[in-house]
């Protein structure tokens, strides 16, 4: 899987991309979790998310976030990050001008910057949210939500509570012509450790249903 070096508002960011090999001009953007909590690129969630989309002909990039790994710059409690996830997006729109689809994915940290990221790019068409922290991070910005999108939690979270999840998206779930497809995963922390497999299924699920095809088993 190619490196690649985006130019961010910081200073370099260090990211991993796959170009899709048939035509169709899908694209989708990958978060990972909080830069001072150990999250980068290549956080198992993450790469989980990555390769849903990549299964399915999109053009993918992950990348980490400015002071994580080999991007260059410091924490900026989201604000920074925010921008550099909007630098990365017009990189991905550059190698891909024909774009069809445009798709955020995000875990914990990465979701709430993901969320951000939509409110500001109406070409943004879906978006994933992996644990969003809605206890930690003020998520009021989405008023309204301009894209549906899948939301998934842990039941055993010990980081964020479900019924702050819950919240949110019942909140989300009130808006007009915006359909909140929640799924809750049985025994799942946090990190949804020894749930990946289950991780994967459901964001499989969604994506069959929310892009209208499903794979074949020689596709995956």
């Amino acid at each position: 899987m190619p490196e690649v070096i985006i130019n961010g508002p910081a200073g370099r960011l260090e990211g991993r991309y796959q170009h899709a090999k048939q035509p169709g001009g899908r694209i989708a953007l990958f978060l990972h979790p909080h830069p001072q909590h150990g999250g980068t690129m290549n956080n198992r969630v993450v790469y989980t998310l990555f390769h849903a989309y990549a299964r399915r002909g999109f053009s993918c990039l992950r990348f980490n976030f400015r002071g994580v790994g080999r991007s260059q710059g410091a924490y900026d409690k989201g604000e920074g990050e925010l921008a550099d996830a909007a630098a990365a997006l017009d990189w991905l729109q550059t190698w891909n001008p024909n774009t069809t689809q445009c798709w955020v994915a995000g875990f914990s940290f990465g979701a709430w910057i993901g969320m951000q990221l939509l409110m500001r790019r109406p070409e943004i068409d879906g978006f994933v949210s992996v644990a969003p922290p809605a206890n930690m991070f003020d998520f009021g910005f989405l008023a309204p939500c301009p894209s549906s999108g899948l939301i998934v939690h842990g039941s055993k979270d010990d980081l964020v509570p479900e019924a702050s999840v819950q919240k949110l998206v019942t909140k989300l779930s009130t808006q007009r012509d915006i359909k909140i497809d929640y799924r809750l995963i049985a025994e799942a922390n946090h990190f949804f450790h020894n749930r990946s497999d289950e991780l994967a299924a459901t964001v499989d699920d969604y994506l069959d249903l929310a892009l209208g095809e499903r794979l074949t088993t020689a596709a995956q």
